[in-house]
This record gives structure tokens, C-alpha cells and sequence, in this order.
């Protein structure tokens, strides 16, 4: 079989199972089996595939089709141009998730001095990792409540370069932090889904993201009211909180921080047009 049939025929297998964008996943997969960039596959498509790689494609693609994914079976994702691994241990980064952290660093770039960032609940570090490779100046800390998170975000900092940028913390929220310390930029990808919304999500992240990670609680809301709650006591006079919500629940949140004498300064859009991202700063 020739690379472009076995693109072609796990394409045909992955449509028939619902997966969306099934060549671009089936591309991916070859890509990674073969160790080469998907593009390269363009210049291959007549390269025959040995008994041994069309065996091996077909496992991959198998796994696909049962709705593992994709960034679990390749092992990594891209986020803001960096490559970060993932697995069961950690939401997979999306792409929404990119506004908050091209917002958190031309923040802390604007400052133009030396600056303390905190990423609450870091997962798989993407966002402490994107901070601290765009910010020289910023030293980051980075908190969670599951050790098996921090030590794949700490193997992330490390294949980045950014081990010596970022401290690791494990505990739950603020309380995992050391006693007075203070920042000039809080964000966080908190948990945001409804409980009761978790079991008709995609299986993607149904079946294989941490629950931890996608329970907000009853109405999806509960972390939102910790941070306005909280949060305020460990920021700096000129600091500001930004955190990503869900679709939907850009009032909701807004009036969250109002309610506690927040100063909502902006509510962003992710690429696809939704609101997405709120930065406030304290009412001092």
C-alpha cells in the first residue's frame, strides 16, 4: 500500500466513524509513524508502506476511530508555537486557550520591568510555558492540585527551556502558595463545565480529559467565585486577573467580579468569535 492509499483508506475508516476532518487526522498519524512532517507526506505519496508500518497505521488509526485523541496518541500538541506533551493526567490545550496567553504576556511585556506571574491550576504548563518564552523579564509560578499534572508540566517547562523560569507548586488554588507572595499577573484556565453537562461532551474529552479538570461545579461557575473571593489579597496595587470561561458564560462571570468590587476591564473573543477571556484588576 502507498502512502496515499493509506491515507485515503483511513480517511474512508474515520469518516465512517464521525470523526471530523478525517484525511487531516489520517495525515497526522501517518506523519507521526513515519516520523516526518505532514507536508513531506505530499512528496511520499507513492513511497509503499512495509507489512510492518501498515500494521502499525492501522493501531493508530483504530485508536482514532474510538475516539481517543488524536493528541493523546502522537503524545504532544502545539500551543503558541511550543510543543508541550500531553496525556491522560491533563486537559488537552486548545486552541481558545491561546488568547489568554498572548494576552497575559503583551501584559507583562508592557510593564517593561521584571515581573511575578502565577498560572492556577497549570494542567500541562502551556500557558506558564508560553509566559515564560515570551517574557524574559517575568518569573512564573505555577500551581495544582494533581501531582501527576505538575510533574508532566515541569517535563514541558524542561523540554522548552524553561525550567529555571518557573516554580512548581501543588496544592489546591491560592493555598498551595508560599505565605505573602504577591503578582502582577494571575491567569487560569479553571474548570468550567456544568456537572451535569460532562456526560454529553465529546468523547474526546469526555472519556479522556481529568473530570477534575472539566467540573465546575453545579452551574460551571464555582471556581469564578473562589478567584473574585480570593484572589485580589495576592495581587499588586497595578495587577491584573484574566481567566478563560465557557461559551455562554461571559455574564455570568462579569457579575461574579462586579459583585466583588473587581474592575472588569475587558471581555475577549477567541478566534472563532466567542467571548472568552475577562482581565479585571482589584477596586483599591
Amino acid at each position: 500500500m502507498t502512502v496515499l492509499e493509506a491515507i485515503q483508506k483511513s480517511s474512508d475508516f474515520l469518516s465512517k466513524k464521525g470523526i471530523e476532518s478525517a484525511r487531516l487526522q489520517a495525515e497526522h498519524l501517518l506523519a507521526h509513524l513515519l516520523k516526518m512532517p505532514r507536508m513531506n507526506l505530499y512528496l511520499n505519496f507513492q513511497r509503499l508502506l512495509s507489512e510492518g508500518e501498515t500494521a502499525a497505521l492501522r493501531a493508530l488509526v483504530q485508536r482514532r476511530g474510538g475516539r481517543e485523541p488524536l493528541q493523546h496518541i502522537v503524545g504532544t500538541v502545539s500551543f503558541c508555537g511550543f510543543e508541550l506533551m500531553v496525556n491522560r493526567n491533563v486537559l488537552v490545550p486548545r486552541p481558545e486557550t491561546e488568547v489568554l496567553a498572548e494576552l497575559g504576556w503583551e501584559f507583562l511585556l508592557s510593564l517593561g520591568r521584571p515581573a511575578l506571574a502565577l498560572d492556577v491550576g497549570t494542567g500541562s504548563g502551556c500557558l506558564s510555558v508560553a509566559l515564560a518564552a515570551k517574557c524574559p523579564n517575568a518569573k512564573i509560578t505555577a500551581t495544582d492540585a494533581a501531582a501527576a499534572a505538575l510533574a508532566l508540566a515541569r517535563e514541558n517547562a524542561k523540554k522548552n527551556g524553561m525550567e529555571e523560569r518557573i516554580d512548581f507548586f501543588e496544592g489546591d488554588g491560592f493555598a498551595a502558595l508560599p505565605d505573602g507572595k504577591t503578582f502582577d499577573l494571575i491567569v487560569s484556565n479553571p474548570p468550567y463545565v456544568p456537572s451535569d453537562e460532562i456526560g454529553r461532551l465529546e468523547p474526546e474529552v469526555r472519556d479522556f480529559d481529568p473530570r477534575a479538570a472539566l467540573d465546575g461545579g453545579a452551574d460551571g461557575l464555582d471556581f469564578y467565585r473562589k478567584f473574585a473571593a480570593q484572589a485580589a489579597i495576592i495581587l499588586k496595587p497595578s495587577g491584573k486577573f484574566m481567566v478563560e470561561f465557557g461559551d455562554g458564560q461571559a455574564a455570568a462571570v462579569r457579575a461574579i467580579f462586579e459583585a466583588e468590587k473587581w474592575i472588569v476591564e475587558a471581555v475577549k473573543d477567541d478566534y472563532s468569535g466567542r467571548a472568552r477571556v475577562l482581565a479585571a484588576s482589584p477596586n483599591r
